[in-house]
């Protein structure tokens, strides 16, 4: 698959389908089925699926492209395929050949349920239990933040090792295995069609070989194959909103005018001033993060900090450039016709999403001064 064919699909798709209803997604919290449909259609949720089980063998960066353009028009549908993408980096590698299929076919969509109630965004500290009983395991947990909550077809989840060792274990969770429950529909401040909602898993019983990987195991598939796509695709994400926002601001300041002065906004240096400082700022975080995936590409020593800072760096870079965006736009940003206020929220939840920026910046500072990450 070359670059140019899947970004044509993927505007055409967007154009289509993802941006004329963007608006009803953010305004009625209403998941985003029809792109999402879409999206597997045109076989972009089989993006990072291999060639061998039909999908495409998509690069990392191929992700990022899609999943920043998506953002650019509705972050609910970029979070969905973020997280789906980052589920598949792990079934790809662990789970059964019939799902990864489903997944290159675009016939079944995917999540990680990482988070949970007594850890919270501490995601590498599982409390959740599994039980080894014969042929089967059987889960418990309380996921805090689950997207596609209800709307996807499985869960990479996670659960303390079954040996009682510590250490994590993953598995894939059909989500319509019994015992597990959506808790409560999601109404958040943004991402709102995203149906980021808790989960419940109770005495959920499957079948052993369930397992993503060796049982105690989980933790570092989690931090070595899944965070890398995670950090990467959210700060892609948050690159999109800041995409939209400049887009949007200079659409609006060449366009409203002091019709006392015959100037438009764009006339004002003030304004001038704050569009470059937008633009400088979201340009020096996208190149943050395209050399963030050079460096995991190419397995360069600096990958593992580049890594962490990439959706430290893009996710603060949002917040500034959407809250500039909001003061150069005025009164007219904070209305919903012209967008930016959903830009504004949506960028919101990179600094609360796992791993959030305090703990970014204190794994990026324990890394610089030679310390364990965790410790």
């Amino acid at each position: 698959m070359t670059a140019t064919p899947f970004l044509d699909v993927l505007e055409d798709l967007i154009a289509g389908v993802v941006e004329p209803s963007a608006a009803d997604v953010d305004a009625n919290g209403t998941f985003p089925r029809a792109a999402v449909t879409a999206l597997g259609e045109a076989g972009l949720l089989g993006l990072l699926s291999s060639t061998e089980v039909g999908g495409h063998g998509g690069t990392l960066d191929d992700a990022a492209q899609v999943v920043r353009r998506l953002a650019a028009s509705c972050a609910s549908t970029a979070m969905v395929v973020c997280m789906h993408y980052c589920a598949t980096s792990a079934i790809e590698q662990f789970g059964p050949i019939e799902i990864r299929r489903a997944i290159a076919s675009g016939h079944h969509l995917s999540t990680l349920a990482f988070s949970e109630t007594g850890s919270r965004s501490q995601f590498w500290a599982p409390m959740g239990t599994a039980v080894i009983d014969n042929d089967d395991v059987v889960l418990n947990a309380h996921k805090s933040w689950v997207t596609s909550a209800g709307e996807a077809d499985s869960y990479v989840w996670t659960s303390r090792p079954a040996s009682g060792t510590p250490g994590a274990t993953l598995w894939l969770v059909p989500a319509d295995a019994q015992g597990v429950k959506v808790a409560a529909p999601f109404d958040g401040l943004g991402l709102r069609g995203n149906a980021s909602s808790p989960v419940l898993g109770t005495d959920v019983r499957l079948p052993a070989s369930s397992g993503l990987g060796d049982d105690g195991a989980g933790l570092d598939i989690a931090l070595g194959v899944v965070l890398p796509v995670f950090q990467i695709l959210n700060a892609s994400c948050s690159l999109g909103l800041t995409d939209a926002a400049i887009a949007k601001v200079i659409g609006h300041v060449t366009s409203a005018r002091f019709e006392h002065l015959d100037q438009t906004l764009a006339d004002q240096p003030v304004t001038r001033q704050h569009v470059a400082h937008m633009k400088n700022q979201a340009d020096a975080a996208a190149t943050l993060v395209a050399d963030a995936i050079v460096a995991l590409t190419t397995g360069r020593s600096d990958a593992p900090l580049r890594m962490l800072q990439s959706k430290a760096v893009a996710g603060e870079t949002a917040l500034e450039v959407l809250d500039r965006a909001m003061r150069v736009g005025g009164g007219a940003a904070f209305r919903k016709d012209i967008g930016i206020e959903r830009h504004f929220r949506d960028a919101r939840a990179s600094a609360v999403m796992a791993p959030t920026i305090d703990a970014l910046q204190e794994f990026i500072g324990r890394a610089l001064c030679g310390m364990p990450l965790f410790g």
